[in-house]
């Protein structure tokens, strides 16, 4: 096991090892160790469950950050500076194991109508709801990127016309790194990572392909700037004060996007974000940004414009 004693000799250092916009630090290395000692027949789980506590690593709404904080410590024994206890047991994991959502039948009927004869739609956010599986049938079935199980921080909306459903949107923790959307916050490195989690990002946005109402995505859209604050703060427990989304230039314009107000920034640089070649590997993607107050800078610690 690597030798951290250099490190404590001239107190808290911080470690080559950073995860999840953590960086370790010897400190943290002797609390785990000690973590271990002291509990020396604590699972892997009940250890991550522990230092939460210890170090006060909760999510905002005050649930126990345990599983970032188990891949930080997994992090910390393959680099050898600590040395986990053998795993007990290899639990299947949902997010690899998990199947594609079923599909389920629904009115396809053509809706080819003027927006006032629809309005008001009612946007209803259906995540742990009954409504959820058909959510993830009607993104699967009828968006083109599929569905695809959120991480982290998410909320799933469907808007319906009267009863019947006519769109869906999808909206997730944030990218971590889009320079043209730094620049534009005015963000350093350390300022994203402390408030990135005040960005919402629309990871998905379907109208249904039988569906034909003008201006319709774009009403949407500023609807969903009122409604999705209030849901986060009311679901996580702190509000987001700006939006963001990507558009494959390939495939559209954006234009619902821009009549809704958001602000085009740039595009993406056509590289995953764990890339090494520094070479273009997927299509270029615009960037929209949308903020929620003329003051948000000021609430998600950007810098002055």
């Amino acid at each position: 096991m690597r030798s951290t004693d250099a490190y404590d000799t001239l107190g808290i250092m911080e470690l080559p090892i950073r995860y999840r916009g953590r960086q370790a630090t010897s400190e943290e290395v002797a609390l785990i160790r000690g973590l271990i000692a002291a509990n020396p027949d604590d699972s892997r789980r009940a250890l991550s469950v522990k230092l939460c506590r210890a170090l006060n690593w909760v999510q905002p709404n005050g649930a126990l950050r345990d599983m970032v904080c188990r891949g930080f410590m997994l992090a910390l024994h393959r680099a050898g500076y600590i040395r986990l206890p053998a795993k007990k047991c290899s639990p299947p994991n949902p997010f690899v194991e998990r199947q594609k959502p079923a599909e389920i039948g629904i009115d396809q009927k053509p809706l080819v109508t003027a927006l006032r004869n629809i309005r008001p739609l009612k946007l209803r956010q259906v995540r742990r709801s009954r409504l959820e599986k058909l959510f993830n049938a009607l993104i699967e079935s009828f968006h083109y990127l599929g569905y695809c199980q959120p991480v982290g921080e998410h909320l799933k909306y469907m808007v319906f016309a009267g009863e019947r459903p006519i769109g869906c949107l999808a909206w997730s923790s944030a990218a971590r790194h889009i320079g043209c959307r730094d620049r534009f916050i005015g963000w350093s490195a350390d300022r994203r990572r402390q408030y990135i989690h005040l960005i919402a990002y629309n990871s998905r946005f379907l109208i249904l392909p039988w569906v034909r109402v003008p201006n319709l995505a774009s009403h949407i859209l500023a609807q969903m700037a009122k409604v999705v604050p209030v849901d986060w703060q009311r679901v996580y427990n702190h509000r987001v004060y700006y939006l963001e989304t990507f558009v494959d230039k390939e495939r559209f314009a954006g234009s619902c996007y821009k009549a809704a107000n958001w602000i085009y920034l740039g595009d993406t640089t056509g590289r995953g974000k764990n890339d090494q070649s520094k070479k273009v590997n997927r299509s270029i993607k615009a960037v929209f940004g949308y903020p929620l107050t003329r003051d948000f800078r000021t609430h998600i610690g950007g810098g002055r414009r």
